[in-house]
């Protein structure tokens, strides 16, 4: 390592966490170009010019029995950075989201280094005894919620409030209809986007649930249009599986998503941070989830917040529908998705609500705030 050159360690385990990961790594380097990075992520983290040790991206899995079934990929990845705290004597670490694995790794660290958390597990919603784990073992927890604040100073934590970073990530700029035209659809019809999840296990369980009550609307309105955004690891092969043989007026589409996101009257959306991006885009939503039975049953005994759908949790109300496992049937969720679309004041009042919502994550400043935050926590 070059003379005067400050190291620091940084895990992310999510395509999300990656993302917003690298948008913290952009900024700490305008801010200390001296400082270097290496640790466990994704291609985004490693484009931002981080040493990468191990994709965790890639074993991005969700459930208990999907974790099982990747322990040795894991134990490998944890034991290789805490190897790497020494080899590369950082002076801090930067645990990204990902609390199954990088909770244990900051006990597992005991504050060998400085341990600063960015995103912060969801403790509001289930496994609060987490609390007392991130009281004892990080010495800084940057929150991207506003009421996550108030919660850990419940218990003596002072958590910083940076504000979420997709404010940063999301401008639409381009007229609804220009966009519409350039991927050759029609303006004029009302448009429906499908968002099932970016993970293999969610896109098997929710598209064909999305397919289905697509299919029920078009044969009641004709004339609608479907836009199904995917995710970069949804491949045509698993995409035409489902697609085959189906009546729906749909196109799919990978590239510009925000963009084409914001050009629908209403998405139905997989619950988890899409349902953010999609408020933030001011666009009405549906939102569904089903997992495994295991999982679902695990989540029924523990999580103790009313809602899935984090723009309700953050709203502390329901504003968007939910459909959680039994509930995620097509006909119930085709009838809910008509009373939104062909009332206008049923759309505007959403949209009202999400725009709230939205002023609530703070300004467009997220990366910047969390950078200047872990400068300010290791000198």
């Amino acid at each position: 390592m070059p003379i005067n050159q400050r190291h620091i360690l940084i895990v992310a385990g999510e395509t999300s966490g990656d993302i917003h990961a690298a948008h913290l790594v952009t900024e700490l380097k305008k801010i200390n170009p001296t400082f270097s990075f290496s640790g466990l992520g994704g291609p985004r983290l490693e484009a931002a010019g981080v040493e990468i040790y191990k994709d965790l991206t890639k074993l991005a899995v969700v459930g208990f029995t999907e974790v099982i079934k990747h322990y040795h990929e894991f134990k490998q990845a944890f034991d290789l950075i805490l190897n790497k705290i020494t080899e590369t004597q950082a002076e801090a670490i930067i645990l990204v989201d990902y609390p199954g694995f990088n909770l244990r790794l900051a006990k597992a660290i005991n504050k060998k280094i400085k341990v600063i958390y960015y995103i912060s597990p969801q403790v509001w919603a289930w496994k609060k005894n987490r609390v007392f784990l991130i009281k004892k073992y990080i010495d800084k927890m940057m929150v991207i919620f506003p009421f996550e604040k108030d919660f850990y100073a419940r218990y003596g934590i002072y958590a910083r409030f940076v504000g979420h970073p997709l404010t940063e990530s999301i401008r639409i700029s381009r007229h609804r209809d220009h966009i519409l035209q350039q991927h050759n659809l029609n303006p004029d019809q009302t448009t429906i986007g499908l968002l099932p999840g970016s993970r293999h296990k969610e896109i098997d369980r929710h598209l064909p649930i999305m397919l289905k009550t697509a299919e029920i609307l078009q044969k009641k309105f004709p004339m609608l249009q479907f836009l199904l955004i995917k995710a970069p690891n949804m491949t045509e092969d698993i995409l035409s599986r489902y697609l085959l043989g189906t009546i729906l007026n749909i196109h799919s589409f990978q590239d510009d998503s925000y963009e084409l996101r914001s050009t629908c009257h209403l998405c139905l959306v997989a619950s988890g941070t899409a349902t953010l991006e999609t408020a933030l885009l001011n666009v009405p939503m549906v939102v569904i989830y089903k997992t495994s039975f295991l999982t679902w049953l695990l989540a029924k005994l523990f999580i103790k917040i009313p809602y899935i759908a984090l723009v309700n949790v953050v709203a502390k109300k329901k504003i968007v529908p939910e459909f959680v496992q039994y509930q995620a049937k097509p006909r119930i969720i085709a009838k809910q998705c008509e009373q939104i679309f062909s009332d206008d004041e049923a759309t505007e009042t959403m949209k009202k609500s999400l725009d709230w919502i939205c002023s609530l994550l703070g300004k467009k400043e997220a990366s910047q705030q969390a950078a200047q935050e872990v400068v300010n926590t290791i000198g």
